[in-house]
């Protein structure tokens, strides 16, 4: 095992459409995302696959599309008795929320008219979906195509022998989810995007193309590239493969061809040396392109773009990852696939959005939890810059539901497996495969047999990335195989054994997969402050002190001090970097509570404050937090404890102006260790200010809490000033319920009621709160301790966005964006 657990990995690539090629390549591929006029029937419709049904009530939606999110939320959706032996349970109880308490089971149709001229018959179609919820059944005209059960793969198949070319064709897709299927809010229906594409008879087929970089040096870098190729009669006598290089400043810098006999299901591999290679890391994420096209004489038959990054990985068993030459640790969190009010429709600027305020807090890794994620989740960790564990599998043949993945383990998980890795092979952001979480394999003395079969295909289908899982039985899983089977084990919520581990496995390298666990609500604070597991109060929130977390789990000190005592450990990936829909521990059977504690942002995608917790570990920008908020009218002349997060090295508060001391870290005391407490402030209105001083003592920063007044009005923040007109870019306006002064008012829960005008729409909103189970898509919403958030999205046209913010008694708040054609992202994730 020594051998295989010291990996060096170049890398690799992305899936792209053909932008910027010339008109000649975009004929030769055309990619066509169905993204509008999709009818859809909730509910089993015998002939819904019929060419001639008559579909003329159904629904009109876009895709990316989750029927449940619309609710209504209600604890009797999916109620599950259950004994869930992750969480410590030894007898069944009943849990509301588990899933959301969203109506997510049932059948879903979805059907949709496509047109084929005669002139296209000589060519080859096809169709691609990046993952649909769930059990896929696939018709064109009323015959079969294919199918696929599990929600979250990626898969495609060929139309052509199905099409009416000339005429009317309908495509149908029969989706369904069945009761105790999944133990976190999965979404309902064509929540990815679906494709079509008219290619040639010789072609690149889907996930065709694979390009690694497996020796590289500062001067140069060995990139190899294989090519399949698809053909089908009558065929081309000859044909060649031209490949251009193009730099991550948009040069080409190397061009290579190769003369081919079209071959069906041939692969070419083509080589070249770069000089003086640009690398990609997380800190500079640099991307080159290699654009693929197969000719013929001139005629371009295909044309492929694909995205890859140069860069080396290296981990070890005393000193963690190794990048480029460079030690670096893993400041991950784990992320579900939902995007909050958006459900599990996906949409790239949301998740650009989540991902920004990360980069911003100092994290540098994504462990995508517990499914294959959308293969956009890759292409933003290319570009913004993030590690990435690419995970499978949730469940093998042990169910953890009575309906989960273990019902299709034998008969897919190959099939899943493989298709996940070619699809994800070529992201330079991609470190590890994850073949399962917490399987219930550990336990059994035969469970090994099945992580060897699944890191057999992962080495198969990539031998150039490891393989791991996330193990929380850490000595069943090392004492029955398991974790032997894999190259890099990594630990759920076991800080406590790391040295154990060490002393039976020293050369196994060993990363923190799943940490913390850590609950809290945004702007809701619990006296007293102190540390509790598994605490239940009345208002069905936990406390924002930080300081309560789950049976099974930790404080984010105890991962910090466990990391620094045992620097041989990667890194940590924390559960959770943003709450998500479901598993609302721990009020898992109290209802209404629909959502998780677990997040570092609340479901909404505002900060809690233990996001400024780990920005003060994570990040060199400098980081001055002070919490709680500063307006306790019934604590008058009581102690209220006043927590600083900081990266300076000591801080006095005032308050009043009166000095309540000052504070360094201490390393003896574990709570004081990385957080600066006051525990016996009495509690005065008026004014908290933090004073931070540097390693010379001078003043360096401070921040100021004053007591908030009556609330007076509402003032609206976005996260970006303008909007694209491509249809499905957002922008995330904040509402604050403030006073006269400015201060916001931290215990507000005015009804804001939200229109938008112009060039968008709302299309969603939030107020984090994990106990609301108010709709996400009315016009109106609740502050939650004194913020809400409206989710506003371009509906394709330029001109101004006009959005507009009312709560009764209070002024009214404004804001106008503007809706342009031209992309204008802004990169606000870069640090260095």
């Amino acid at each position: 095992m020594g051998s295989k657990r010291m990996l060096l990995l170049g890398l690799v690539m992305l899936l792209a459409g053909p932008a910027s090629l010339s008109a000649q390549d975009t004929t030769a591929r055309v990619v066509k995302t169905l993204r509008t006029d999709w009818l859809f029937m909730k509910g089993e419709v015998p002939d819904g696959a019929r060419l001639d049904y008559d579909d003329s009530h159904w629904d009109r939606v876009d895709v990316p599309h989750d029927w449940a999110i619309v609710g209504p939320f209600d604890e009797d959706h999916d109620k599950q008795e259950v004994t869930v032996i992750e969480d410590g349970e030894r007898v069944p109880s009943i849990r509301t929320g588990r899933t959301g308490g969203l109506p997510y089971m049932g059948v879903g149709w979805y059907r949709k008219q496509l047109s084929f001229s005669g002139t296209a018959s000589d060519k080859r179609v096809f169709i691609e979906f990046d993952g649909a919820m769930s059990n896929a059944k696939v018709y064109l005209n009323g015959q079969w195509v294919g199918g696929r059960p599990y929600g979250y793969s990626s898969f495609g198949f060929e139309l052509t022998p199905y099409i009416r070319w000339g005429s009317t064709n309908v495509l149908a897709v029969r989706l369904e989810n069945e009761p105790e299927s999944a133990r976190w809010y999965p979404g309902a229906g064509l929540y990815r995007a679906v494709r079509l594409l008219v290619l040639n008879r010789t072609h690149i087929p889907q996930w065709g193309v694979w390009v690694t970089t497996p020796e590289i040096t500062h001067q140069e870098a060995l990139v190899n590239i294989r090519t399949e190729i698809a053909t089908k009669p009558p065929v081309h006598a000859a044909i060649r493969l031209e490949t251009d290089i193009i730099d991550p400043s948009g040069k080409v810098v190397a061009s290579l061809k190769k003369n081919l006999l079209p071959v069906t299901g041939d692969t070419v591999s083509q080589q070249l040396r770069l000089k003086d290679p640009r690398f990609w890391s997380a800190d500079s994420p640099r991307l080159y392109k290699a654009v693929s096209r197969i000719k013929a004489g001139d005629q371009t038959l295909d044309v492929m773009e694909t995205v890859f990054g140069i860069r080396t990985i290296r981990f070890t068993a005393d000193s963690g990852m190794l990048v480029n030459g460079r030690w670096e640790k893993l400041k991950g969190v784990c992320l579900h696939h939902d995007l909050g009010a958006l459900g599990a429709a996906f949409n790239k600027s949301a998740l650009r959005h989540r991902l920004t305020l990360l980069k911003q807090m100092g994290c540098n890794a994504i462990r995508g939890a517990h499914n294959p994620h959308d293969p956009a989740m890759l292409e933003l960790c290319d570009e913004m810059g993030f590690y990435f564990i690419d995970e499978a599998f949730d469940e093998w043949k042990l169910p953890k539901t009575a309906n989960g993945y273990s019902r299709w383990f034998d008969e897919w998980a190959e099939r899943d497996l493989t298709d996940m890795i070619r699809r994800d092979r070529n992201h330079p952001a991609l470190i590890m495969y994850s073949i399962g979480n917490e399987v219930r394999e550990q336990q059994q003395p035969e469970g090994y047999r099945v992580a060897r079969f699944l890191t057999a295909i992962c080495h198969r289908e990539d031998p150039y990335r490891p393989v791991t899982a996330g193990f929380n039985q850490w000595k069943p899983a090392i004492d029955n195989g398991l974790a032997d089977e894999v190259d890099i084990p990594g630990f759920n919520y076991k800080p406590a054994f790391y040295g154990r581990i060490r002393q039976l496995q020293p050369t196994w390298p060993i990363y923190g997969s799943e940490t913390a666990s850590t609950v809290s609500s945004r702007g809701s604070y619990h006296f007293p402050a102190q540390r509790f597991s598994m605490k239940a109060w009345e208002d069905n929130q936990s406390s924002a002190y930080d300081l309560e977390h789950c049976s099974w789990s930790q404080l984010p000190d105890e991962e910090w001090k466990a990391l620094e005592d045992h620097p041989f450990v990667a890194g940590e990936f924390v559960w959770t970097g943003v709450d998500y829909l479901g598993e609302p521990t721990p009020y898992n059977c109290r209802w209404p509570s629909r959502s998780s504690y677990f997040g570092i942002l609340d479901l909404a995608g505002i900060p809690k404050d233990r996001y400024f917790l780990y920005k003060s570990r994570w990040s060199d920008r400098p980081t001055l937090h002070v919490l709680p908020h500063w307006t306790w009218p019934e604590k008058l002349g009581e102690h209220v404890p006043v927590y600083v997060y900081t990266n300076y090295p000591e801080a006095e508060l005032f308050v009043n102006g009166k000095s309540q001391g000052r504070k360094r870290f201490d390393p003896g005391e574990l709570l004081d260790r990385y957080r600066l407490r006051w525990e016996d402030v009495v509690y005065q209105p008026g004014e908290l200010k933090v004073i931070a001083y540097d390693v010379q003592g001078e003043i360096a920063d401070s921040a100021v809490t004053e007591t908030a007044g009556a609330p007076f009005r509402l003032v609206l923040t976005a996260d970006r000033d303008t909007l694209t007109t491509d249809g499905d870019d957002l922008i995330y306006v904040t509402v604050e319920v403030q006073d006269r002064q400015g201060n916001l008012c931290p215990r507000a829960d005015h009804l804001v009621n939200f229109s938008v005008e112009g060039s968008g729409f709302l299309r969603a909103v939030d107020n984090g709160n994990p106990a609301s189970t108010e709709a996400f898509q009315a016009q109106y919403r609740n502050a939650f301790n004194g913020k809400c958030v409206a989710i506003v999205q371009s509906n394709g046209k330029t001109g101004k966005v006009f959005i507009r913010a009312e709560s009764q008694g209070l002024v009214v708040g404004e804001l106008t964006v503007d809706c342009t054609a031209k992309e204008h992202y802004k990169r606000e994730w870069v640090e260095k």
